[in-house]
């Protein structure tokens, strides 16, 4: 039997859909939107994936999540007087995505206490995430952030199959270094480490988990709930 994992969200989705200024698709390889652009609107991802990251001051690309079906993205600029884009947004699998104005959805959290409620939460529950991601990629070197992310990705995207967990999510192992804070070759170095003490395989280009609790235990995981050690 496969089963799917996916968190759940506190905010309720259709009540910001009603605020919505318009609807369009998304293209794979372009950007919703790129760090230092003026942020007019933010996003709610009805289908496909979009990839939010930070450029370091070195050039290097830090990918911090994945935004999927129901997930808003752009919201880190709500309540600033000439808000830019402080990450950028580029697509992973093109899909549907509408769009609310700023300053449409803060005359509504202004009026709305029940929604400025839900708001809050999400947006508490959202930063516990990041917090907790850069938790991992500080202190638990290149080999446990890999860990962490792999783990991460299990709960976000994993489907279980007997006692493996396949990562249904392609990515190129640049694709992952991103997520990790560390190199390519890092990256395939660790990885080839883990395949022969068989704690993964890799089959056209996706993931599978064969040893979770290795995973877990190398970087003393304290098994937080699904909604918060996630990817998105």
């Amino acid at each position: 039997m496969m089963t799917k994992m996916k968190p759940t969200h506190s905010l309720e989705i259709k009540e910001l859909l009603k605020f919505a200024d318009r609807k369009f698709r998304s293209e794979r390889g372009k950007f919703l939107f790129q760090e230092g652009m003026a942020a007019e609107e933010l996003y709610i991802i009805l289908s496909g994936k979009i990839q939010i990251s930070k450029i370091t001051s070195d050039g290097r690309e830090l990918s911090l999540r994945i935004c999927g079906e129901n997930d808003i993205c752009g919201e880190l600029t709500l309540f600033t007087d000439n808000p830019k884009f402080l990450l950028s947004a580029k697509v992973l699998e093109e899909g549907e995505i509408v769009a609310i104005k700023k300053d449409v959805i803060e005359s509504e959290i202004f009026q709305d206490s029940k929604l400025a409620f839900e708001f809050m939460k999400w947006m508490s529950d959202h930063f516990r995430k990041t917090q907790t991601k850069f938790r991992d990629l500080v202190l638990n070197g290149k080999r446990g952030a890999l860990f962490s992310t792999l783990i991460r990705m299990s709960n976000s995207y994993g489907i279980h199959k007997d006692r493996e967990i396949l990562i249904d999510l392609p990515l190129t192992n640049q694709e992952l270094a991103n997520f990790c804070g560390t190199s390519r070759e890092s990256t395939n170095r660790i990885l080839s480490e883990l395949k022969k003490d068989n704690v993964i395989s890799v089959k056209k280009g996706k993931i599978s988990i064969l040893d979770l609790q290795y995973l877990k235990d190398e970087i003393g995981c304290e098994n937080c709930p699904a909604v918060y050690c996630n990817i998105e």
